[in-house]
């Protein structure tokens, strides 16, 4: 008998293993064969439940495994879809719920396909039904010449189908090009078909693929050049017509109705991607151009082949600066994988998936490319998903959920900007997409590339400690350029010189010279970070926790300061500590604000016309589809023009007429309450000067701050790693912070401050118990304390922070403690495995 390993699709910490099922041998409805990785229907209790097959095995009844009991053993009772992963994503599925302890039936959602999955609901009756995903495949009809069009002759009246008819004689056509310039064409359609004069085919859509992506792959779209050939025969329908298009698509109908269907047709026209299976009627793909190699980019290309023919999980970290020419490494490490018959999986930060990225793959390998990200709809990202599952798809480029596509025979994985926070997922399963990457590469025999200008210090830790990892290094510009020179502009002496504008003199000098020189400007508005601090305007002072060297966090409850790492507190003065100023400023501005001041200021410069394009890209500017790659093409038009975004701007961007990028405040991460404050605010810098002076124009980088002496700001400046890291690695070591230890964050929330409290100091001391019993030495549990975010939406947030060596796995001790917890009505916890924020 068969008996199958399967994952219930109920997201909770007490289902941590598999259930046991009886496959029937006769009985089993649904469509589809019972195999690993299809959704089932089984009996749980006094319920049916749904659930994936996660393993099958084939037994005799006599010697069946000691812990199954054949007269309690269920059978699954249907099969409700096709198989959506195999057994290496089931393995995969469960490293993720033991190495992060996030429920296993979250882990193995991460491999179904985007849109949903069968899911059984509960009626109001109180009975289950099973409820279908509504995502699925759209069919469009294909029209070509039938067998008995060559002795057919329409009627001298019908002349919509001598036109049809002469369309489709240079090839196929798609229904909807055919209405979109005769009519309606449905009933034209059906009486050629019956005459046997065409032929109407459905053929698979992949939506969302624009046809643009075609044309910056070296030729015109396959819908394009359907454009050029029913031109012809479009024009003779009108002249015949007299009435021109609009009488032809009121010939099957009424005016308006016509009108919105003919514009649907448009819709989908403009939005069909050209899939594989149109070659009759695409462009002959021409890959582009691939251009001569630094010295640096052939080492690098080098250590990533040697990487790759060891096929045991090796990792190469490209450390290049900005414009190095990292993506043209990646994209020649790929060809040689697909020359090899393998595929290749690239990962890119959610706020670099510009279109500019994307172009680049799709211009050097076509067709082979699928996309995967946020900004596409549910359709979208299930086209791409089956696209991939299909085998026709050898590359993969997306944010970090792409890792678990069904790209089958990975030879390369390519994680860029690798230093990115948003590789790390902020909801259960909480991984870290490098660190599944390399674990994914050793079980393929695939070789890992990290690439960045600034690698976190985890990454360069490795590459000294680990003889995995080896580092291929890019110090300068493919173009042979220098990086563009870096001033720190004191806003202290600004201010204190009676200055109040938050653009410094030097700021406003130099965007109104490049204005007026019709080149571009970026501007960061660094506003990452929640946590208001308090700075002196006259002297830079910023008070300090006396025990933790950390910023102090205010609190306007109270008018406190506190610290968020050892609870010492203190009210907030009237006058500066340090130089008596009663100039305290509580820090944070907007971008609309910012906006509206620089458009101001922008029309007061005497030298530059009035009306030149100020494009605010934030998360409020971006949310609509489309509306990253609508401003970015609006800030690339000639002439003139200004960029202000948030951090979203400070990579992916190449454009070779921004010559001055201005950083507004480059404070603010540098003050929160996080071990990694300064490295990020180091990291940022370095990137954001990186889209200054790309090509044959120098560039220049203005950075504004009141802490014109802190390392971080002053070794970005300089771009020297190497001050940076000289200051900030012996602190993370007598602190006890990565990259020398590992960390577990103990999340307890709710809405009651009393209970979330208990239940944090309850869950400390059971942390306690397993580290003593399970963790050896060198783990340390912390005091239970409230986050920095105190209370976020209506809810009590505390935290307890476990530390434990390298070598030590913290979800191993930790997550029987939390599959264990009894669940509370009002309150949650969640452990955080290697967070990348404590706030």
């Amino acid at each position: 008998m068969r008996i199958a390993q399967v994952v219930l699709d109920i997201p909770t910490q007490s289902l941590d293993t598999p259930y046991t099922y009886a496959v029937p041998d006769v009985g089993l409805s649904g469509d589809y064969p019972c195999e690993v990785g299809c959704a089932v229907v089984v009996p749980f209790g006094h319920r049916k439940a749904v659930g994936f097959v996660v393993d099958l095995a084939e037994y005799d009844e006599a010697n069946l495994p000691c812990d199954i009991d054949p007269k309690k053993l269920k059978f699954i009772e249907a099969v409700v879809s096709e198989s959506y992963f195999d057994e290496e994503a089931a393995a995969c599925a469960q490293f993720l719920s033991e190495r992060y302890v996030a429920p296993l039936s979250a882990c193995v959602r991460l491999f179904t396909p985007p849109g949903g999955v069968p899911r059984m609901v509960r009626t109001r009756a109180g009975s289950w039904r099973l409820e279908r995903p509504t995502t699925g495949e759209v069919d469009d009809r294909w029209v070509k010449l039938g067998s008995a069009a060559a002795t057919f002759t329409p009627r001298a009246n019908a002349i919509k189908q001598r036109a049809i008819i002469d369309a489709l004689r240079a090839g196929e056509l798609r229904a909807a090009e055919l209405s979109l310039e005769f009519g309606s064409v449905a009933q034209t359609l059906k009486t050629l078909e019956k005459k046997g004069v065409v032929v109407v085919e459905r053929r698979r859509r992949l939506r969302g693929v624009p046809a643009a992506a075609r044309r910056q792959a070296g030729g015109a779209s396959a819908a394009d050049q359907l454009r050029q050939r029913v031109g012809a025969a479009a024009v003779a329908l009108r002249s015949a017509d007299g009435a021109g298009a609009a009488h032809g698509r009121n010939a099957g109908g009424t005016g308006a109705a016509q009108e919105r269907h003919a514009a649907d047709d448009e819709a989908a026209r403009r939005n069909a991607p050209v899939f594989p299976a149109d070659v009759s009627c695409a462009a002959v793909f021409v890959p582009s151009v691939k251009p001569k190699l630094t010295p640096g980019q052939e080492r690098a290309l080098e250590a990533i082949a040697a990487a790759s023919d060891r096929a045991d999980g090796s990792v190469v970290l490209v450390d290049g600066v900005t414009g190095s020419g990292k993506t043209e490494v990646y994209l020649q490490a790929i060809e040689r994988v697909l020359d090899q018959g393998r595929c290749a999986c690239v990962l890119v930060p959610e706020i670099s998936l510009t279109p500019q990225t994307v172009a680049r793959f799709r211009g050097r390998f076509g067709d082979l490319v699928a996309v995967m990200h946020s900004r596409m709809s549910a359709g979208e990202r299930f086209d791409q998903w089956d696209f991939i599952r299909s085998g026709a798809a050898r590359v993969v480029v997306g944010a970090r959920s792409a890792l678990f596509t069904p790209l089958s025979n990975v030879g390369l994985y390519i994680i860029d900007e690798e230093h990115e926070g948003s590789y790390k997922q902020d909801s259960a399963p909480r991984y870290q997409a490098r660190d599944v990457a390399c674990w994914m590469a050793k079980r393929a025999g695939a070789a890992v590339v990290l690439g960045s200008a600034t690698p976190s210090i985890e990454s360069l830790y490795q590459v000294r400690n680990n003889p995995a990892w080896t580092c291929a290094q890019l110090p300068e510009r493919a173009n042979g350029k220098p990086l563009p020179e870096v001033t720190v502009v004191d806003m202290a002496r600004e201010f204190g010189s009676g200055s109040r504008s938050m653009f410094s003199r030097t700021l406003q000098t130099a965007l109104e010279r490049e204005l007026a020189a019709g080149r571009k400007a970026v501007l960061l508005l660094n506003q990452r970070g929640f946590a208001k601090f308090v700075l002196c305007r006259d002297c830079g002072f910023v008070p300090e926790c006396p025990s933790c060297s950390t910023s102090l966090t205010y609190h306007e409850r109270g008018g406190m300061l506190i610290c968020h790492h050892c609870g010492y507190r203190t009210p907030l003065p009237a006058r500066c500590p340090k130089c008596g100023s009663p100039y305290l400023k509580k820090f944070g501005a907007g971008t609309q604000r910012v906006e509206a001041d620089l458009r101001v200021l922008i029309d007061s410069f005497s030298d530059v016309d009035s009306g030149i394009p100020l494009i605010r890209m934030d998360a409020d500017t971006t949310q609509g589809k489309g509306a990253h790659e609508r401003l970015l093409e609006q800030f690339a038009q000639p002439g003139p023009a200004v960029l202000l975004g948030t951090q979203m701007i400070a990579k992916g961007l190449d454009f070779d007429d921004v010559t001055l990028v201005g950083v507004i405040n480059a404070d603010t991460q540098l003050h929160l309450p996080d071990y990694r404050a300064g490295e990020r605010t180091f990291d940022l810098i370095e990137q954001v000067a990186g889209r200054a002076g790309r090509a044959d124009l120098p560039g220049r980088v203005l950075v504004q701050t009141y802490e014109a002496d802190s390392v971080p700001i002053r070794a970005a400046a300089a771009y020297d790693r190497a001050l940076f890291l000289n200051d900030e690695l012996p602190k993370r070591r007598a602190l006890g912070y990565p990259p020398y230890v590992r960390l577990a964050n103990i999340l307890v929330w709710g809405p009651d401050e009393r209970a979330v409290a208990a239940e944090a100091e309850k869950l400390r001391a059971k942390a306690v118990e397993r580290v003593r019993d399970y963790g050896g030495d060198g783990w340390r549990v912390l005091a239970a304390s409230p986050c920095v975010l105190a209370k976020l939406r209506k809810t009590y947030r505390y935290h307890v922070l476990v530390k434990c060596p390298l070598d030590a796995e913290p979800g191993a001790v930790l997550g029987p403690l939390f599959r264990a917890r009894r669940t509370l009505e009002q309150v949650n916890a969640t452990v955080d495995i290697d967070p990348l924020s404590l706030l």
